[in-house]
């Protein structure tokens, strides 16, 4: 089950999924200082969380740690999206829902996506 983030932890993922490469806690630390204070013993325990989450992967080089996002950020939230209609009761009325809240750029997103990939009922 894919739970959300916090507020850290959203900050953190998002500097590693514009990294686009593994990351040390270093690096995360001194991109994240450019906007706020923090200590690096805060950034190694939400990079720490995050691997135990199995958001990110890590290896060891010489003493420290680098870290890789294990999906991108679309994947994850495909499944956290996934997980919230599962867990939603209705998923029927669910979709209604969520349909009826969709931004016209939204709507032509999920209109694209669908003609890319159709439901696999209408699938060949």
């Amino acid at each position: 089950m894919v739970r959300g983030l916090g507020d850290l932890e959203s900050v953190v993922m998002d500097r590693m999924w514009s990294y686009r490469r593994p990351a040390s806690v270093r690096d995360v630390l001194e991109d994240l200082q450019q906007e706020r204070q923090i200590a690096y013993t805060t950034v190694m325990t939400v990079m720490d969380n995050l691997h135990k989450k199995g958001l990110l992967r890590r290896k060891q080089v010489s003493r420290a740690y680098v870290y890789e996002a294990i999906a991108s950020k679309e994947a994850y939230t495909a499944e956290l999206m996934r997980t919230t209609l599962a867990n939603g009761g209705n998923q029927a009325a669910t979709l209604v829902h969520f349909l009826e809240r969709l931004s016209p750029e939204e709507a032509d997103a999920l209109e694209a996506a669908l003609k890319v990939y159709p439901p696999k009922g209408s699938r060949p």
